[in-house]
């Protein structure tokens, strides 16, 4: 099967789906209202994300969440106010394998950069960032969700030296820090209802700082040589993504077995290639020097996902990325002996260190408000998002945190952090840090993290999946990271019994299967749906027949030569509530 290609929509596409969605259904996105963030007016959950304000610590990791301009509209409505923007790499034309997300239980992928070109994803943030902007000033939404607050992008960048100081790579890290010309050219796409905001004065800026992934085996003085060239070459504040191998072979293998994890082969290889743990905690030292030197931040981040051989024979190819529950657990262990080894040097608890410190690894409404009230900032998911709730998760979080700060009476972020840290020292131990690894190192972690963990059971239908008319559970649209899955409702008098009807953006779905995985008939939903084109070059190449949706004045819906059910597909995208695309806007 041919790698699908990602064909981001135009601005004025997507702001004219958010108007017809807003005004027929109450629905950004396909995202319901009952899902979007509003503050709560007694408890300030802002932080510092490096030099910039965020009016949330949470956030989409970098991945399949923060490739796209309506993937990052979702997560900003859910209550994102960190992204860390996918990771961008010199080579953009890479073939990544597919089905590349296996979410069944702990959660694999073997999908790691970006799948647009290096100009695209340049125009995808920009994009991102004034629908952020436009939406936070448009008056219904604000009525409804109130002031939300500042947000920050972060940019991400991989995975050698070479290759960030390419010419391509300058043009993307440039694009970024000075987006003027772009944000220029895309103002005249704003459409009605929003065309009174065409002069908004975008700031055209849009990062202060970077999150620097390296590939498994990258040297040490690699990494500190890239470090050095994004803060001396752009003013930019560094943060390095640390591995989870920095735990040792060891180490690793018998926390996953304590957790019922046992049989997961880990790569040796891996562990002697990537950095060593002594070696990195001069790294650190040493960075953190040369920021201090630069007027800059340096910060870690813990952690990337653990490569590991490919038991489950669900994805192509011979290893896989694990993420998720166990993911948390070696995380959170690192984080304690690096608090231990670098005394006062990190950036947690009541009296923090210069060297601040983000999360991402097993992230969930059940732990985000340990997470947070540990001081690391920004706390970012990826895992717990392509799970049932989806986007909508990232409310959920932040219901949860306000819940725990409100019961231990703290009123902003600061407090809920001194709380830990003081209940912590109480009981005995050196620190939050200490004492939250602890628990995880106890019969806890095992009952909240390990294989034996409570998890709710995937719905299963004994039939197979078609066309129309399935169980109308909505998994499909909400597990999909890029909302290329899209439910109308099913108008009267075309036969069909089912009050959903589903369709593939055919555009916007890159075949990672996650969908398949929750959907409780046999079937591959971005497959049996009918696919739903805006780029006729790209309809009449795309092996699977669709239906290809032109505007004329009206929408106009034509099929390949081997669609069925042209009538029906037509019916029912161009009557009553149907394709939330606003003609003339193709």
């Amino acid at each position: 099967m041919n790698q699908p290609t990602l064909v981001p929509y135009p601005l004025r596409v997507l702001l004219g789906r958010i108007a017809e969605e807003w005004t027929t259904r109450q629905r950004i996105f396909d995202m319901p209202t009952g899902r979007f963030h509003r503050s709560d007016p007694d408890i300030d959950l802002s932080v510092m994300v490096g030099q910039q304000p965020a009016a949330t610590p949470i956030g989409p990791a970098a991945g399949p969440h923060t490739q796209l301009a309506q993937n990052i509209v979702l997560g900003w409505l859910a209550g994102a106010r960190a992204f860390e923007l996918k990771t961008v790499q010199v080579l953009d034309e890479l073939e990544i394998p597919r089905p590349c997300i296996d979410m069944e239980s702990v959660g694999y992928n073997v999908e790691w950069s970006q799948e647009l070109r290096i100009a695209q994803s340049v125009e995808e943030y920009t994009k991102a960032w004034m629908l952020l902007h436009l939406l936070g000033s448009w008056e219904p939404l604000r009525e409804l969700i109130g002031d939300p607050g500042p947000h920050v992008f972060d940019m991400s960048v991989g995975y050698d030296l070479a290759g960030i100081e390419s010419q391509a790579m300058r043009g993307f890290v440039g694009g970024l820090l000075d987006a003027a010309t772009t944000i220029d050219r895309l103002r005249s796409e704003i459409p009605e209802p929003f065309t009174a905001l065409r002069d908004f004065p975008f700031p055209s800026r849009l990062v202060d700082g970077v999150t620097l992934s390296t590939f498994h085996g990258c040297p040490p003085e690699e990494i500190e040589a890239i470090a050095r060239h994004l803060m001396g070459e752009y003013g930019l504040d560094v943060v390095v993504k640390l591995n989870p191998t920095l735990l040792g072979l060891d180490s690793v293998a018998a926390i996953l077995d304590r957790l019922g994890h046992g049989s997961v082969p880990l790569d040796r290889a891996a562990f002697e290639a990537d950095l060593q743990y002594e070696r990195g905690l001069a790294m650190i030292e040493s960075l953190q020097a040369f920021a201090a030197d630069q007027s800059r931040n340096f910060g870690i981040k813990l952690t990337n996902t653990l490569i590991v051989g490919n038991h489950r024979e669900r994805l192509p190819g011979d290893t896989m990325y694990l993420s998720g529950r166990p993911l948390h657990v070696l995380a959170m262990t690192l984080l304690d002996r690096l608090m231990r080894d670098l005394p006062g040097l990190l950036g947690l608890g009541s009296r923090p260190g210069a060297v601040q410190v983000s999360f991402s690894a097993g992230i969930d409404r059940d732990n985000v408000a340990d997470a947070v009230g540990l001081g690391l900032v920004p706390v970012t998911v990826c895992t717990n998002l392509l799970k049932p709730g989806g986007y909508g998760n990232l409310s959920g979080m932040l219901k949860a945190l306000g819940a725990e700060m409100t019961k231990a009476g703290c009123r902003d972020i600061g407090q809920w952090v001194d709380h830990a840290e003081s209940a912590a020292v109480a009981a005995g131990h050196r620190d939050a840090v200490a004492a939250y690894a602890s628990r995880l190192g106890g019969d806890e972690g095992v009952l909240r993290f390990g294989a034996a963990a409570p998890e709710k059971r995937h719905r299963e239908v004994d039939r197979d999946l078609q066309a129309f008319d399935c169980v109308s559970c909505n998994l499909c649209v909400i597990v999909c990271p890029n909302d290329a899955m899209l439910h109308i409702p099913t108008p009267e008098g075309l036969g069909l019994t089912e009050r959903w009807q589903y369709f593939c953006l055919a555009e916007l779905c890159n075949d990672c299967g996650n969908c398949t995985t929750f959907c409780p008939e046999r079937g591959d939903p971005f497959r049996a749906k009918p696919r739903v084109f805006l780029d006729e070059t790209i309809w009449s190449e795309d092996p699977i027949p669709g239906y290809l949706v032109t505007g004329n004045g009206a929408l106009t819906v034509n099929a390949a030569e081997a669609a069925p059910d042209l009538d029906l597909v037509r019916a029912l995208l161009t009557t009553g509530e149907g394709l939330p695309i606003r003609t003339g806007d193709l």
